[in-house]
């Protein structure tokens, strides 16, 4: 649960991304909102976890999600979901550091930690309005077509 107000700001901006890239989103942008969704209830998963297995867990799940990205990215080749997979690994990068190095989090893995989650957010936010808007030309298009084709059999 969350122990600020601050945090229950992101988780609800999260939820909110998560929502708008399901709703408006095509198949990658939908599929990569539900790993997105995934990997915060697992992020609270891991508070269960007894405290010395939770790095492990932690890099287990940045793993997992990373991999999702990459299974996307390599299925539907878009820039956004490169983003968004890189953004994971520097996440999955960070976390062993800190466990190889038997560091204690600090505020550098506060910050690279939520600017990794922020730059996630935002690739995924990008692709969303990116098939929305491709969707609503098409659209378009489509009524801009049979309107022509209609024209023509009006007049006659």
């Amino acid at each position: 649960m969350p122990n600020s107000v601050l945090s229950l700001i992101v988780y609800v901006v999260v939820l909110g991304v998560v929502l708008f890239s399901i709703w408006k989103g095509d198949t990658a942008v939908r599929l990569a909102g539900c790993f997105v969704a995934a990997g915060v209830l697992y992020s609270f998963g891991v508070k269960l976890v007894p405290h010395e297995f939770r790095t492990l867990v932690m890099l287990t799940g940045d793993f997992l999600l990373a991999m999702g990205f990459l299974a996307l990215a390599v299925r539907y080749a878009s820039l956004w979901l490169g983003g968004a997979m890189l953004f994971q690994a520097v996440q999955f990068m960070l976390h062993a550091w800190y466990m190889l190095g038997e560091k204690k989090a600090d505020v550098f893995h506060a910050v690279v930690n939520n600017l990794d989650t922020v730059g996630i957010l935002v690739c995924l936010l990008i692709g969303t309005i990116t098939a929305w808007r491709r969707r609503t030309a098409a659209q378009r298009s489509a009524m801009a077509a049979e309107a022509i084709r209609a024209e023509p059999a009006a007049t006659a």
